[in-house]
């Protein structure tokens, strides 16, 4: 008991990420839009949170000012960089699953081009260590993590705004017949996944790791995407598969440092969260809650 006690701060420190992401894209594919981007817009919003925290320790700004700063510029870039996928696919028509994965590489090369103009390197300096846990031992992400999904599940189930997103994910056309704007809901949508992705990205800079790399997300947001499909697309569903994914993956780097697992190679360990999200997908995955129009392009006035 003790053990899963002294596990609890690890493991809401990475499920908070993960979880917030996933909200997003739960509500994005709410509205009938597909964001596997999730994966690219976390590693926008972590390279442009870890950046803006190095230059701001540079130039003299508050520790405490320039996490808030920080972490303000990384959702608003991922916010912004969601616009990509927004245009293609809710103006354009374009494949959202080409689209968003058009996304995730491009990110790789805008994040790494960055570094180099602003650190002439491929990643950021190493900073300070970000945000500091409570008497707990707990990072204000994690509470961060649960307003996100009070108040998603608000937003969806308590509000006629929620009922009208939800309308157009599952049939845009008579959402249109009531006077609802598909595209409007639809572009918030994608652009709400855009910032709780960059969001997220920037937690995890700003209690994970002292530095951002290439590979600082590592599937965070494919894990992320998983838990979206493996919650049902429901607010309470999502939550659980974030805890299971981020318990697998807090359990994979705690097993490391146990004496008596180490009688096995610490690859085992490290693929353990991608199995079980695998594992998880196959086994539960049968039955389709997705919303009906999830993935499919809409034009005004088509039925």
């Amino acid at each position: 008991m003790s053990m899963i006690l002294g596990m609890l701060p690890s493991v809401l420190m990475i499920v908070a990420p993960i979880l917030i992401t996933a909200i997003g894209g739960m509500i994005c594919e709410k509205s009938g839009v597909v964001n596997i981007a999730l994966e690219g817009l976390m590693a926008i919003g972590a390279c442009t949170t870890a950046a803006a925290h190095v230059l701001m320790e540079m130039a003299g700004v508050p520790h405490t000012l320039s996490l808030f700063l920080a972490l303000f510029m990384g959702l608003v870039v991922g916010g912004l960089f969601s616009i990509i996928h927004a245009v293609a696919a809710i103006n354009f028509n374009a494949d959202q699953t080409i689209s968003g994965t058009g996304i995730n590489l491009l990110s790789t090369g805008v994040t790494i081009f960055a570094s180099q103009i602003l650190f002439n390197a491929d990643r950021t300096k190493e900073f300070m260590m970000g945000m500091q846990t409570d008497a707990l031992g707990i990072y204000p992400t994690a509470y961060i993590a649960v307003a996100v999904v009070i108040l998603s599940w608000f937003l969806l189930y308590k509000l006629p705004f929620g009922m009208h997103l939800r309308a157009c994910g599952e049939h845009p056309g008579a959402a249109e017949s009531v006077g609802i704007n598909v595209k409007k809901m639809r572009y918030f949508a994608v652009l709400s996944s855009g910032v709780l992705a960059g969001l997220a990205g920037g937690c995890v800079v700003l209690t994970q790791t002292i530095q951002y790399t290439s590979n600082t997300i590592n599937g965070r947001g494919f894990i992320a995407l998983a838990a979206v499909s493996f919650g049902r697309w429901n607010p309470l569903g999502v939550t659980g598969a974030a805890f299971l994914f981020g318990t697998a993956q807090a359990f994979a780097i705690i097993a490391n440092n146990v004496p008596a697992l180490k009688v096995l190679p610490s690859e085992v360990f490290n693929i353990l969260p991608y199995v079980v999200t695998l594992v998880a997908l196959v086994l539960f995955s049968g039955k389709n809650y997705a919303p009906s129009a999830a993935g499919q392009p809409y034009e005004k006035g088509a039925s």
